[in-house]
């Protein structure tokens, strides 16, 4: 299968496995996070401060700020206590800038709105280089499922009964990339998805895939994706 970038897993957990997510505003917070630090250029974190109407679908504002982007941000899934995404490199050491940046100001973001002090995630980061067939084929679906593990956790035994019933709850999980994979509008101007819906042959089939992966998800061919 030919590629012609690099892909990282990368994933993080509070510390004590504690939730880093405690609201909505903290959610779109780091969505916020996502698209503000991926820039060569250092920027305030508290720019766009209303951030909340800022990602909002159909706010066209956002995409037209000039930006050199760090990583391509594939895929992506928050749940209460960690996160993953799905990145490629855009210039050396990319994913490391970008991710000292966004673990760094969103915890600094959290530590003042909830004045705490000390270390919010599980040490530096977890990045697990996707370089098998499998491993890259799985990747995408594992991260867009991982919300049903909190209504639906048998989906990793591939023992979802009611499939339509999965398929509407990931529809409602706006905190995930699945929403503007399935062609809705989301939260468009944090991912660049150019590649995998090339790769998936579009939205519709992506779709499809999507339905046919649920029916039976083989979570041995991405073993390495979970948080020690």
């Amino acid at each position: 299968m030919q590629r012609n970038m690099d892909f990282y897993h990368l994933l993080n957990r509070g510390v004590d496995k504690r939730k880093i997510f405690l609201d909505k505003s903290d959610y779109f917070r780091f969505v916020h996070d996502l698209f503000e630090f991926n820039n060569v250029a250092n920027v305030d974190p508290n720019t766009g401060r209303d951030y909340k109407q800022l990602m909002d679908v159909g706010r066209p504002s956002i995409e037209r700020r000039s930006r050199k982007l760090l990583v391509k941000i594939h895929c992506f899934c928050l749940m209460p206590n960690h996160y993953h995404l799905l990145v490629s490199p855009v210039v050396e050491n990319g994913v490391s800038l970008f991710m000292k940046k966004l673990n760094g100001g969103y915890a600094k973001y959290f530590n003042e709105k909830y004045d705490r002090s000390g270390a919010l995630f599980q040490g530096k980061y977890k990045s697990v280089p996707i370089v098998s067939d499998a491993h890259f084929l799985y990747i995408p679906y594992y991260i867009h499922f991982n919300p049903l593990d909190l209504h639906m956790p048998e989906w990793r035994e591939g023992k979802i009964r009611n499939i339509k019933k999965a398929l509407e709850y990931l529809m409602s999980y706006r905190w995930s990339s699945h929403i503007d994979y399935s062609g809705g509008s989301n939260f468009r101007s944090v991912t660049q998805r150019d590649f995998f819906l090339d790769f998936f042959g579009g939205e519709p089939k992506y779709i499809k895939e999507v339905e046919k992966q649920l029916k039976g998800f083989d979570e041995s061919q991405v073993s390495d994706a979970a948080l020690e």
